[in-house]
Parts: C-alpha cells; structure tokens; sequence
C-alpha cells in the first residue's frame, strides 16, 4: 500500500508519523525534505510545549487508491445531464448572440433603406431618360471634333450608366440582406426555443438526480456513523453492561470518573453523522455557482486556494457532490494548498500534479464522485484514509461544517 500524502489540519508542513497512523516505515511515501520538515517540526513541537503544552492534532495519512474509478450508471447519468444541460445553455447563448447579430443588423438596413430607395428611384429615372434621349446621345457623340472627344463622351455616358446602375444594385443589395437577416432571425428564434426546452429538460432531470444522490447520501452516511458509533470499546462495553443486568434489577448510577488522558492508539469515537449541505439543486447552475461560491471563498481566504470558490461549486455541480467535501479535504491534506506534496495536489490524491488549481480541482471533485460518493461518510473515510480513518473523518467533518 502507498501514501499518497500527509494530512496537516492546520498544522506545519507533513513529516513522518508512520508510527502514530499505525504503518510501517517501508509502507510510507517518504516526500523530498523530510528531514527538514522533520527539525522542522522537532522545533515547533518545542516551542509549543514551551509556551503552554498544546498538542499539535495527529496527522493522518491519505491513502487514495480510488482516484481513476469508473462512473455507476447512477453516476454516469448525473454527469451525463450536467454536459447536456451545459451544450443546450451554451447553445441558447450563442443563438440569443445571434438573434441579437441580426436584429441590429435588421435596424442598420430598415434605417438606411429609404435613402437608398429614393436614390435607387433616381437612377431609374436617369437611366430612362438615357434610354429615351438615345438619338439625342448618339448624335452627341457623333459630333465630337476628334476621336479624343469622342472617347471622352462615350465614357462621360458610361460612368453615368454604371452609377446609376450602382445604386440600383446596391438597393437590390439591401433588399436581399434584409430577407436573409429577417429568415435567420427566425430560424434561430425557433432553434433557441428548441433549445430552451432541450435545457431545461435536462436540468429537470439533473436536479432530480441530485436531490435523489443529496437524499440517499444523507441517509447512508447517518447509518454508518451510528453503527460505526456502535462499534467503538465504549459503547460495546456499555451495550455489555446493559445485557449483563438482572430483569427488574436497576443498574445503579455510576459515579462519575474524573477525565483520564486517552492514550494515543485509542480512536476517536464516530458519532456524529455529516450535517445536511443544505444544497440547493432545484435551483440551475449558475444560481447554485453564486450561492456556494461566496461561502467556499470565505472558507479559503487567506489561502493558496483562496478564490477558487466559483471552481469549487462549478465542478460540484457538474458531478453532483456536496460542494463542501473536496475544499474540507484540502484542509486536512494540505492546510488549504499550503503544503502540497505535488504541484497543486492539495488532497493527497493519487501521485498526481496538475498545472493549475481550476484543472486540479475538477479533476478532484470528479473523483470524489466517482470513487467516494456524494458526501463523507464512514466507508468514503476508510476508502480514503485506512491507517486513521477516524481521525480523518472527524477532522474533515468539523471542517465541512464551517463552510
């Protein structure tokens, strides 16, 4: 099994605690400058005792196998609708654009005609009189004095032909565009409209999928966390203690034990399952992109990812995941992209670098969809952090409920 990368919710850069994740030194990914980090964090420890003996949280190691997993039909069907729905606004837009092309294109024509008109008309009457006084014309030419008069004439005549005729092309001209402009206005009316409803028949169906996904997760990942919760020394002992009691007997009330240091190897118990991302999927996307952006910026500032809330919702959206969960794990990875152990890799995925945070980012919440499901839960925790699952998925969780 490989580390992929060291958890740091809020703390310094990652260093080697195969011993406290409960790995051996050979499974663990050694990052460049681990000794440094590792004096590093020999000060800081230091410096914090000195200064009140805070412990610093246990960092947990990301074991992220699933990061190529294949879409379940389910899934397939939610991305499916979110590139439908984004071709059809993406269409709509560009007709609109175009219907707005011709309508001004409509105007410039319906405003110039009328002088072209009246010109149009006046070359008619010139080229008819030119036509009437043709005898007239000729006998012009032929008294011309010299062959250079002559040609004079003969292009005097033509020039006065060919403007009029100009003129009358041009009204022509305008004409012709005017028709074409008028047709494909209403082709594209009728395409947009097409299209319009193409939209928003994929969005109905996206919305319905997500809400299904939000629900079901929901759902899900409250079992888990009450049969994970059931599952911890305490609660089985107490389960234990309960079954041991004579019927009719009432067992006594303990008397209450002063709090003990709980030993490092002890987990933490999982018994809070995640909060409702109150997501709002009957909405479309763009009004989704604006009310989840400003929340997941606030969360960010100050960080390396700091603005990349648009991102965020815009790829949640797109894979129909809660839009809190990808930004969380950044912080339990990485502190938010300050410690990344890969080029833009803030989620200890895979063994990956990307080139930039809007290509990472996709790429992550994609995965979480495919390989992890809608929201956290006890079995996406244990598929994402197996050596110290528990400390992950409370930490990740604590995180999600501030966003």
């Amino acid at each position: 099994m490989q580390h992929n990368a060291f958890s740091t919710y809020n703390t310094a850069p990652a260093f080697d605690t195969s011993v406290q994740a409960g790995t051996s030194p050979a499974e663990t990914h050694q990052v460049p400058g681990t000794r440094i980090r590792s004096a590093f964090m020999s000060l800081l420890v230091a410096c914090t005792l000195a200064l009140g003996g805070v412990a610093l949280p246990t960092p947990a190691y990301g074991v992220t196998t699933e990061i190529d997993a294949e879409p379940d039909e389910y899934q397939q069907k939610i991305e499916q609708t979110s590139e439908t729905y984004d071709k059809a606004t993406a269409r709509v837009a560009e007709l609109e654009q175009q219907i707005a092309d011709n309508e001004k294109k409509i105007a410039q024509i319906e405003a110039d005609l009328p002088d072209q008109m009246e010109r149009g008309a006046d070359a008619w009457r010139a080229l008819y009189l030119l036509q009437r006084e043709s005898g007239g014309l000729i006998e012009f030419i032929l008294n011309a004095e010299n062959f250079n008069e002559f040609l004079i004439s003969i292009e005097y005549l033509d020039r006065i032909q060919q403007q009029n005729a100009s003129e009358i092309d041009q009204l022509k001209t305008m004409k012709s565009e005017l028709d074409a402009a008028q047709t494909s206005l209403t082709d594209a009316k009728a395409q947009a409209s097409q299209e319009q409803e193409s939209a928003e028949a994929a969005l109905k169906e996206a919305q319905a999928l997500r809400e299904e996904a939000q629900r079901k997760a929901q759902e899900d990942a409250a079992r888990q966390a009450e049969q994970a919760a059931a599952a911890t020394p305490e609660a089985k002992a107490q389960n234990q203690e309960t079954n041991n009691t004579a019927p009719g007997e009432q067992e006594a009330t303990p008397e209450p034990t002063p709090p003990q240091n709980e030993s490092p190897s002890t987990p933490p118990a999982v018994v809070e399952p995640p909060t409702s991302d109150n997501a709002d999927w009957s909405s479309d996307k763009a009004t989704f992109v604006a009310q989840w952006s400003g929340r997941i910026d606030a969360y960010l500032a100050g960080s390396p990812l700091a603005g990349q809330g648009a991102t965020f919702a815009s790829a949640a959206w797109d894979y129909g995941v809660d839009p809190r969960w990808s930004p969380a794990i950044s912080n339990t990875e990485s502190t938010k992209g300050a410690y990344c152990f890969r080029p833009y890799n803030a989620w200890g995925w895979g063994n990956i670098s990307w080139g930039s945070w809007e290509e990472a980012i996709d790429a992550h919440v994609r995965g979480l969809a495919r390989g992890y499901g809608y929201t956290i839960s006890v079995e996406a925790a244990k598929k994402y952090c197996p050596p110290n699952w528990e400390h992950w998925y409370n930490v990740t969780l604590a995180q999600m409920n501030m966003i």
